[in-house]
């Protein structure tokens, strides 16, 4: 494991613990799997990585519960419209952070996680709301291309 990736994990655990939760082993083996994937993960990439990393069978339902705990310590995000999951960013950090958006590049797959000023999703979804839709929801999913993409067309 590199040493990023102990930090993270150790910081996630002292997330997990100020909450009363606790970061199980297997829910940290499904963390670290995100955590050294470059791109986001469906359940079941989730399940056969878990496999190579680990030697360990692990179901895909018991890996939804793991992701739904993560998710709910704000240490994993789900992609809504690509029913994927990435890791946060944001865990090792010390400081409050703007609510998470996501930059999905519609060539290679990589994921950019961005803070937008609270502010501005309340502009949002006030501006929502006077169409008398109410917003459930409030993360948004943006595609197009990479710098990195673009680079490499040029």
């Amino acid at each position: 494991m590199t040493a990023d990736i102990e930090k993270i994990i150790e910081k996630s655990q002292e997330s997990c613990a100020s909450t009363g939760n606790k970061l199980t082993n297997k829910r940290k083996k499904v963390l670290m799997v995100l955590l050294s994937s470059a791109l986001p993960l469906s359940a079941y990439d989730i399940v056969d990585r878990y496999k190579e990393q680990f030697q360990e069978s692990l179901p895909v339902m018991s890996v939804y519960r793991m992701l739904d705990f993560l998710i709910k310590e704000k240490l994993v995000h789900k992609l809504e419209t690509a029913s994927q999951y990435i890791s946060c960013s944001h865990i090792a950090c010390n400081h409050q952070h703007e609510m998470p958006q996501f930059l999905i590049c519609d060539r290679c797959g990589s994921v950019k996680e961005v803070g937008i000023k609270k502010t501005i999703i309340e502009e949002l979804e006030h501006s929502i709301e006077n169409t008398g839709f109410l917003l459930t929801h409030k993360q948004l999913e943006l595609r197009g291309i990479c710098k990195h993409c673009i680079i490499q067309s040029v």
